[in-house]
């Protein structure tokens, strides 16, 4: 998914792990959409915030993420046990196509695509214990690499699946845990797939639905 490679579905942070506010709270980017959102439904009752969109080469909206329930810094020892959180990934189902000026050509997206944003989504509010600050960003770049490849085999052993409710309707998604957290990803009748990540909330009672007025988020 060489088009959203550079625009993670989070917003950027700042010094010490701290999220940068202005570069996640603008709702701008998300009512440029063209698709639906998702957010978890109506049975969570916690925070809700608005994270970052991602865009095509031509500047289409191609993805974004919505943050639920504790904000997340990057995980350190102290807050690891903490922080309870879920981020729910949108990304728009589109074929492969050629760009609006017609020099190049965008990969088409598919449930890969968001268990890839999801998985590198979880990376980045990660910090193995005991890691030196200068060792992160091989360990980053490294972890990136291998939740793509498992993103491109969802059918291979690391992944099993879990059926959860969208829009009220049992859908199957494809769910993998690890030390980092969990990440699941699947596809709802909209015509758009969905990717989440999270820690310190189970993702077996979780639900999703489309978010009706993207705007109440601002």
């Amino acid at each position: 998914m060489e088009t959203t490679s550079q625009a993670v579905a989070q917003a950027p942070a700042a010094e010490g792990g701290q999220q940068v506010p202005s570069a996640r709270r603008t709702v701008d980017g998300y009512l440029l959409a063209p698709f639906p959102w998702y957010g978890l439904d109506e049975a969570f009752t916690g925070p809700r915030w608005l994270m970052q969109v991602g865009t095509t080469a031509d500047g289409a909206v191609e993805h974004g993420s919505i943050g639920h329930g504790d904000e997340p810094s990057v995980r350190h020892e102290a807050t690891e046990d903490r922080e309870k959180f879920a981020v729910v990934v949108t990304v728009a189902a589109s074929p492969s196509r050629r760009s609006a000026d017609g020099t190049g050509l965008l990969e088409a997206t598919s449930v890969s695509s968001a268990a890839w944003l999801a998985g590198v989504g979880l990376l980045s509010f990660t910090w193995p214990g005991q890691m030196d600050h200068s060792l992160r960003d091989d360990w980053l770049e490294q972890q990136t690499e291998t939740a793509w490849a498992l993103a491109d085999d969802l059918a291979g052993s690391e992944w099993s699946t879990l059926s959860l409710p969208v829009d009220g309707v049992p859908t199957p998604f494809h769910y993998r845990e690890s030390e980092f957290g969990w990440v699941l990803a699947g596809t709802t009748q909209q015509g758009v797939h969905v990717g989440a990540y999270g820690r310190g909330m189970s993702a077996y009672g979780l639900g999703f639905a489309e978010i009706k007025d993207i705007g109440e988020y601002a």
